[in-house]
């Protein structure tokens, strides 16, 4: 009796463990990284892995709904001056998840650091971007930072100055490098630790840090009740989990350790074929741009060669982005043969998307073998070579995609350009970050994520300043309508400003600065238990504070 009695408290036991378990699970929701977060200090991140988490953490002022529109977070409120070049932000009763308010000094010291330290995306501070007053000065260090235009009149108001109107000025604000950082607790660490722990990172959104390590494969979330909106908030857990491989992705999907994982290839078709596993398939379309960074500086790339235009434009018409997305990207992605990715930015007068018209550029960006050997032919004759060896770089840890993509563009290359070989170079994606910053490489598979909702967001990466890619190209026609766009005389005449974007795109893709190749799209597969994650185009891709496990 004694050994029947044990065993009915041990299954009792069990059967209590057991719901707790599926009780506290309930609550948990587990996301697929493609890579890892390279940083966590708003200041310092530079790609869409570490811009999420820390959106995850930290609000900014504005933050965008559930259809993408621009409404307030941090900011109760906000007015603009008649000129568009004062914004006053009015901030709501917020804490930090140590319990200290969120004030506007925070905003201030943030926006002063980001500029400071010059880092890779400070750009984004200055002229070609949100034409913060003096930002271009406090970056070169001709200043000092108290100087950039940013003040805090009172705890809970906040005041920028812009050398110019920017009319997407607000939904800036919804990006991670324009968030605040607590001024007490960051000189209380010790230097260049902030946010490589949850010790020496902390929140005022709607999750914490719990568990993380740089370049870790697991990163631990928990709810934040000290956060203004915990009501919204259901999750109590949230856990990313890096995995680069859609073989890996789809096994921990079927075995649960997964609620939202990324597929891609083949598994794609494979789910499509699953009548129970297709039901969870989501296509979701982006803003992201892949495409082929060309390095023109002339002291490498095997002597240069790459700064001829001809070998860049013969390079550009021998790829069939058409073969590319349809058997080997097979997701949803779309060729793209402009500069600026198709569905994105819409004109606020017409409804139109800027880069509608994709055969606008086809006498330049095309797939068309015999244009594209009769440009290398020229380039050949211009550089009195026959060969060109040339290296092509990308992050292999970012998922099997981009692998499959490159050896697609080898070989269409090497088929189609008799004379070019094209190396692969496959590396982690630290690594592939410190090379194209570095002026190491010679042609580079990358991306790029629109911070804001406007084609300046691409445009401004190709100007002279430029930003982390560098290309090593310098157009003074192309500066000048950017800088008109941006500070100059079109900066508030909305037509003007349209069309003459699309002139100095005609620049830039006359001169085969890139190779555009896709628009890209993301095949979910998502628990069917699980709603209310949203996906946005720019800034953040995906929001988990409506996000709930059923």
């Amino acid at each position: 009796m004694k050994k029947v009695l044990m065993m009915a408290l041990l299954l009792l036991a069990a059967l209590m463990s057991g719901c707790g378990e599926e009780s506290s699970n309930s609550g948990k929701l587990n996301v697929m990284l493609q890579s890892n977060v390279v940083s966590l200090d708003s200041a310092q991140a530079t790609d869409s892995a570490s811009f999420e988490v820390i959106a995850d953490c930290i609000d900014g002022l504005m933050q965008l709904d559930a259809d993408g529109k621009v409404i307030p977070a941090l900011a109760q409120s906000y007015e603009v001056s008649e000129d568009g070049k004062i914004y006053t932000f009015h901030l709501r009763d917020a804490k930090w998840a140590n319990g200290d308010a969120v004030t506007a000094n925070d905003f201030v010291f943030s926006w002063r650091r980001h500029c400071e330290e010059s880092t890779k995306y400070a750009y984004i501070m200055g002229s070609t971007v949100a034409c913060v007053k003096n930002a271009d000065a406090v970056i070169k260090k001709e200043i000092a930072p108290e100087q950039l235009g940013v003040s805090a009149p009172d705890a809970k108001t906040f005041v920028v100055e812009l050398d110019a109107p920017v009319s997407f000025f607000p939904s800036l604000m919804c990006f991670p490098a324009f968030y605040p950082i607590n001024e007490k607790f960051y000189n209380g660490l010790e230097k260049n630790t902030y946010g490589t722990s949850p010790e020496t990172f902390l929140s005022n959104g709607a999750f914490m840090l719990t568990e993380y390590l740089p370049g870790a494969a697991n990163i631990q979330l928990a709810k934040n009740n000290n956060y203004w909106d915990a009501s919204r908030v259901s999750l109590e857990n949230l856990q990313y989990q890096v995995v680069s491989s859609s073989d890996n992705a789809l096994t921990a999907f079927k075995n649960g350790t997964l609620n939202l994982a990324v597929i891609s290839g083949n598994q794609v078709e494979n789910v499509k074929n699953d009548a129970e596993l297709s039901k969870d398939l989501h296509t979701i379309p982006t803003g992201i741009l892949n495409y082929l960074s060309f390095n023109q500086d002339a002291k490498n790339n095997h002597g240069g060669a790459l700064a001829n235009v001809n070998l860049r434009l013969a390079i550009s018409n021998a790829i069939d982005r058409e073969s590319l997305v349809d058997n080997y990207v097979t997701n949803g992605s779309q060729a793209t043969y402009t500069a600026i990715p198709i569905r994105f930015a819409a004109n606020a007068l017409t409804g139109e998307y800027f880069a509608s018209d994709q055969k606008q550029f086809a006498d330049v960006v095309s797939f068309d073998v015999d244009k594209a050997r009769t440009f290398l032919e020229t380039a050949k004759s211009e550089l009195s070579r026959d060969n060109f060896n040339l290296e092509m770089i990308y992050a292999n840890d970012s998922g099997d995609t981009v692998v499959r993509v490159a050896q697609a563009i080898k070989s269409q290359v090497e088929e189609n350009l008799p004379g070019v070989t094209m190396n692969l170079q496959p590396m982690p994606k630290a690594e592939y970050l410190d090379r194209i910053t570095s002026n190491s490489y010679d042609i580079a598979i990358t991306n790029w994520a629109p911070d804001y909702d406007d084609p300046m967001t691409f445009f401004t990466l190709w100007t002279t300043e430029g930003c982390e890619i560098a290309e090593h190209w310098s157009n003074a026609d192309y500066d000048k309508i950017i800088a008109n766009c941006t500070t100059g005389e079109l900066a508030a005449k909305y037509n003007a400003r349209w069309i003459a974007m699309y002139d100095a795109e005609k620049i830039l893709l006359d001169n085969a600065v890139i190779a555009p190749l896709y628009t890209n799209a993301i095949a979910d597969l998502i628990s069917s238990n699980v709603s209310g994650i949203e996906f946005h185009s720019v800034a953040i891709e995906r929001v988990y504070k409506s996000a709930k496990v059923q």
